[in-house]
């Protein structure tokens, strides 16, 4: 059964006087949490490793590594992360990690050894691409379940062409200017003067907490039984949902496309000047992986729902895996932006299943608690990609043996996710 709330509800001022159901407000303020968390991902920081390996005296292998430690150990929090946001609501918790992210991002900009890149390493993954991303997508979820797919294809489609769209390019023209330590300065300073005040000004909780309901419905009795028929939802505990087959298969298949593609963006520049590209191709080529997931993220939002979120792991693992083979034969310009496009396909089907489908299966009562454990395999998933990649170059000379040993893992995952199917009710387990 649906959960139910006993507190008293409470008085605000901000959201009466709001002209529309705040529900779009939080929906505006996760999608920029969202984007905020770029100085943290991948996408944004695959721009920075030639500025590390060359002005830190580091190896790709060593750089490789510690982006992996890092990210491992940056995840390990993430329960913990998840337990307060249940307890605590989103606003505070998220007002922290935003603090806390732009003083990383600014620590970043002192790097001077291997030692103080692996602490920067662990502070930006855990709390940019691990924590401010999993709050900022809970929030959401809270305020919106009967259109929850196509809200978050909205947030998704402002995210690719803002974040990963538009981030890699702004970073590539401010680090000539400025210099790379300055550049992420810079984005600590957003981060602390913009930001996190905009957080505490306007992000609110659970929309029960203020006399309403999800999706826009208030508590007149009349309207409050169509909530009731629209806002039916089946709230699993974190215990019970870990027993079903789907949690682990869908778990395991979002962290898998982390891994690979977490590998593939972390290694963009060289894979690219290996196949006989520059680096300028290499930053452009994040043009239309942001419009193929700008896309994709939205056509996804609107699917989700019809066809399933099964079907749409089973195919974006499946595009992970031609993605996989494709990065070993970029002969021009033409090929490396299909492969952008296959890539931003990728990673725009897996947002949406990483966002909506925990909620769809198990509801929001626990949503913090399961995305905390959900989250922690994924980032740990993402930090296994670049290491083995950076170790194989390093070795071989190049990255073909590795890529085509790791398409077998999607491929695999892929099949598993159309034989599993959802799971069944059970409430309040």
């Amino acid at each position: 059964m649906p959960h139910s709330h006993t507190h008293a509800i409470r008085s605000s001022r901000l959201i009466n006087q709001t002209p529309v159901y705040y529900g779009w407000v939080i929906l505006l303020m996760g999608t920029l949490g969202l984007i905020m968390t770029a100085p943290g991902q991948t996408y944004a920081v695959s721009i920075f490793i030639e500025h590390f390996i060359a002005d830190l005296g580091l190896s790709r292998s060593v750089v490789s590594s510690l982006y992996t430690i890092g990210t491992l150990v940056g995840s390990f929090i993430l329960p913990v992360v998840g337990r307060q946001i249940d307890q605590r609501g989103p606003r505070v918790v998220m007002t922290l990690i935003t603090l806390f992210f732009g003083l990383a991002c600014i620590y970043m900009g002192f790097v001077a050894n291997a030692v103080m890149l692996g602490l920067g390493f662990i502070f930006i993954r855990m709390l940019g691409q691990g924590s401010l991303g999993m709050v900022s997508t809970n929030a959401i979820n809270q305020w919106w379940v009967r259109r929850r797919g196509k809200i978050m294809g909205l947030s998704g489609l402002t995210v690719s062409l803002l974040g990963v769209g538009g981030f890699p390019a702004l970073i590539n023209w401010l680090i000539p200017i400025y210099g790379w330590r300055a550049t992420y300065m810079l984005l600590g300073l957003v981060l602390l003067l913009w930001f996190t005040p905009l957080v505490v000004m306007l992000v609110r909780d659970r929309p029960e907490q203020y006399g309403l309901q999800p999706d826009g419905f208030g508590l007149a009795a009349a309207e409050n039984r169509v909530a009731e028929h629209w806002v039916s939802e089946e709230n699993w505990t974190l215990a019970a949902a870990r027993r079903t087959p789907a949690f682990w298969v869908m778990a395991l298949g979002t962290a898998s496309i982390a891994m690979l593609g977490t590998g593939l963006f972390f290694h963009m520049v060289s894979i690219f000047k290996d196949n006989g590209l520059d680096s300028t191709t290499a930053a452009w080529v994040y043009v239309p992986i942001a419009l193929a997931n700008a896309v994709v993220t939205g056509g996804s939002g609107l699917l989700v729902d019809r066809i399933g979120v099964r079907f749409l792991l089973a195919t974006a693992l499946f595009l992970q895996t031609t993605a996989l083979l494709l990065a070993q034969f970029l002969q021009g310009a033409e090929t490396a932006f299909l492969y952008g496009m296959i890539l931003g396909a990728t990673t725009g089907m897996m947002g949406m299943i990483n966002n909506v489908g925990w909620a769809k299966y198990y509801g929001r009562k626990y949503l913090g608690s399961i995305t905390g454990l959900t989250s922690t395999i994924l980032i740990v998933g993402a930090a296994l990609g670049p290491m083995p990649l950076g170790i194989a170059r390093d070795w071989v000379g190049n990255y073909n043996a590795v890529l085509t040993l790791c398409a077998l893992i999607p491929f695999g995952l892929g099949i598993a996710s159309l034989i599993i199917r959802q799971p069944g009710a059970k409430s309040d387990v």
